[in-house]
């Protein structure tokens, strides 16, 4: 059965940082086939989420789904307001809720939050490679702000064995060099930021030595993965890539 717990931050957090946050686990029904550290959208640890947690866990794995968002206060709730303002077909909503979005995510941009978030995701590391069974087969998977930091945690902690950010943004390319695991990355075509620095990240890659793949949808942007909301998801595609990333985590842990 899922369970939420609270783990402490790896290191110690810069003032006024938690030292500690929750997070959604999920076990598989046997042995697990490895384990994965699931990281949710900009929206927080909906439940969305929750279900692509269940689905990782129905196909044999154990899975830490962090809530990273609750400690600036976007707590999940919160995290569906901010949604229904961005994705909203009312111009005028989108518009006015601007000031509300802008002063919600503001505080996840400074350098102290990022260092703090990678921390907790080392946390799930821990946690994950105590389990029997699972030491040295362990994943992120993670969706727009979680595919960022899916590349994060990556370069981060040498413990992950595979990482597949879905349209996420990459780190420094400097700090690329840091990344041992092999990398599955899903775009959408339409996902213009992404699309225009993906030469620049494949060429950092390479140069670095990382084992790195990108697979481009046409007819897609951002999101097209999340089956909550009605203007990005593509069914077809997303199906695709969810059966792309379980073949890829299949190999690259070891469990086929």
């Amino acid at each position: 059965m899922p369970e939420m717990l609270t783990l402490p931050v790896k290191t110690e957090p810069a003032e006024n940082r938690p030292k500690e946050f929750s997070a959604y686990l999920v076990r598989p029904d046997g042995p697990p086939k490895g384990a994965v550290v699931l990281i949710h959208e900009i929206w927080g640890l909906v439940e969305h989420i929750k279900d692509v947690a269940d689905r990782f866990a129905a196909e044999g794995y154990l899975v830490i789904a962090p809530d990273l968002l609750s400690s600036i206060g976007i707590e999940p709730s919160i995290g569906l307001e901010l949604a229904a303002i961005m994705t909203s077909t009312d111009e005028r909503v989108r518009a006015e809720g601007q000031p509300r979005l802008r002063e919600a995510f503001t505080p996840m941009h400074v350098p102290e939050y990022g260092a703090w978030a990678v921390s907790a995701l080392r946390s799930c590391v821990d946690y994950l490679a105590a389990r029997p069974g699972v030491a040295g087969r362990i994943a992120v998977v993670g969706f727009c702000f979680g595919g960022s930091y899916s590349f994060a945690l990556a370069a981060a902690d040498g413990r992950v064995a595979a990482a597949v950010p879905f349209y996420g943004s990459p780190p420094e390319l400097g700090q690329v060099h840091t990344i041992t695991s092999p990398i599955l990355a899903f775009y959408g075509e339409e996902d213009e930021r992404l699309m225009q620095s993906l030469p620049e990240v494949s060429a950092a890659m390479q140069a670095a030595g990382v084992d790195f793949t990108s697979k481009v949808y046409e007819g897609a942007g951002h999101a097209f993965f999340n089956d909550t909301n009605v203007h990005t998801y593509r069914p077809e595609i997303a199906e695709d890539a969810w059966r792309r990333t379980l073949d890829f985590l299949a190999v690259s842990l070891g469990a086929v």
